[in-house]
């Protein structure tokens, strides 16, 4: 029997039937596409951000949509400037660019904590409510804050009693370090006082070196809260033989202090008069108060009883009201230096340099260690 038209059939049909289907697969897979497009919703934005070759992402439901409301943005409504803001690193002491300045101590606390005096109760200023004369500045650092060596020396006093005799619970000093310094000025001894610390590390008879610690901020003693008082002697470790910190202190890079002589009629000291001090560029004001009447100090030269530290470089009005008439008087902030002025009733301002009242204190080398 001959079979050949028969596999001739067969393979003419299988050929018709492979096109067939191949044909039907396109067809039903557009057809299909096309349905299911009229079934379903349009694509999501989804697409479009393949199209310009990004990944795909979902759209997070927190992102606003187009129907949303705009974005409003809601700031913190701005907290008031604080007492100081920031300050530029500190001169390295010894600093005295003037034969008769004197700025050889460094800040007995680091600058990541407040350093400088507590504006409302300077050297000279009353204790609130008392006639207690403040014979240092106060540093309103937080309780536990590193007290630091102010500069290189033996440590001479350390404990309880510094005023009214050792190991008195109730001294007003509390827990109180002094440092007699390796260095001195014109020929005399310099003392630093620590006090009201919590707790001390140092004891005496120890030599430190600039920057270390001596123990940490506390409220022993009389206080009304965790603070150091610091204060600086001169030839005798006493109470009674301070002088202004603020005088001593290094100031900060580009700034300097304010030194002032108020005097009556008669050349007494005008005690306890507040002085306003504006910077004209900023109009930024700092008070400070004249001398109380006993228990401090002036300094040898400029025989001050008004300074205020840490002001920036720059023009300043000095402005104070006394016995009813109102003064002003214009001057100038040198950076690293003491700015001098004077004031008597009846004849008004004068920035004339003081002059030594006796020999002995003309300029002689300083005992300061030279770097």
């Amino acid at each position: 029997m001959n079979r050949q038209p028969t596999y001739l059939l067969v393979a003419v049909t299988l050929l018709i039937l492979l096109a067939s289907s191949q044909s039907g697969c396109t067809a039903t897979a557009w057809a299909d596409s096309e349905a299911a497009s009229a079934a379903q919703p349009s694509p999501t934005p989804t697409l479009a951000v393949q199209s310009v070759s990004q990944p795909s992402k979902p759209i997070p439901t927190s992102w606003p949509q187009p129907s949303d409301p705009p974005l409003r943005f809601t700031l913190p409504t701005p907290a008031p400037l604080p007492v100081s803001i920031w300050r530029p690193p500190l001169y390295a002491p010894p600093l005295a660019l003037t034969p008769y300045d004197h700025f050889l101590f460094s800040r007995p606390i680091a600058a990541d904590e407040v350093n400088w005096p507590l504006p409302e109760y300077r050297y000279g200023d009353y204790f609130t409510g008392t006639d207690i004369v403040h014979t240092g500045i106060d540093i309103d650092a937080p309780r536990g804050t590193p007290v630091l060596a102010a500069g290189e020396g033996e440590v001479v006093w350390s404990g309880c009693g510094l005023y009214a005799g050792r190991n008195r619970p109730d001294d007003p000093y509390g827990l109180a370090v002094v440092i007699l310094h390796d260095f001195g000025y014109q020929g005399r001894k310099l003392y630093t006082v620590y006090a009201h610390m919590d707790e001390i590390i140092v004891t005496s008879g120890q030599k430190v070196r600039t920057g270390d610690t001596l123990g940490y901020v506390g409220s022993t003693g009389f206080t009304t809260g965790p603070h150091l008082h610091f204060e600086v002697r001169i030839e005798q470790n006493s109470f009674f033989v301070t002088r202004n910190p603020e005088l001593w202190l290094v100031p900060p890079q580009g700034w300097g202090v304010l030194a002032g002589r108020l005097l009556k009629n008669t050349g007494q000291p005008i005690e306890h008069l507040t002085v306003s001090v504006q910077a004209l560029d900023s109009g930024q004001t700092w008070q400070v108060r004249t001398y109380a009447p006993h228990s401090v100090n002036s300094d040898d030269y400029y025989r001050e009883n008004l300074v205020l530290s840490d002001l920036p470089a720059g023009k300043y009005r000095i402005m104070f009201e006394y016995k009813g008439v109102r003064y002003r008087f214009d001057t100038e902030i040198v950076a690293g230096m003491v700015r001098y002025f004077s004031f008597r009733e009846g004849q008004g301002f004068s920035t004339t340099l003081p002059t030594p009242p006796l020999p002995t204190l003309l300029p002689i080398e300083n005992s300061y260690p030279q770097p």
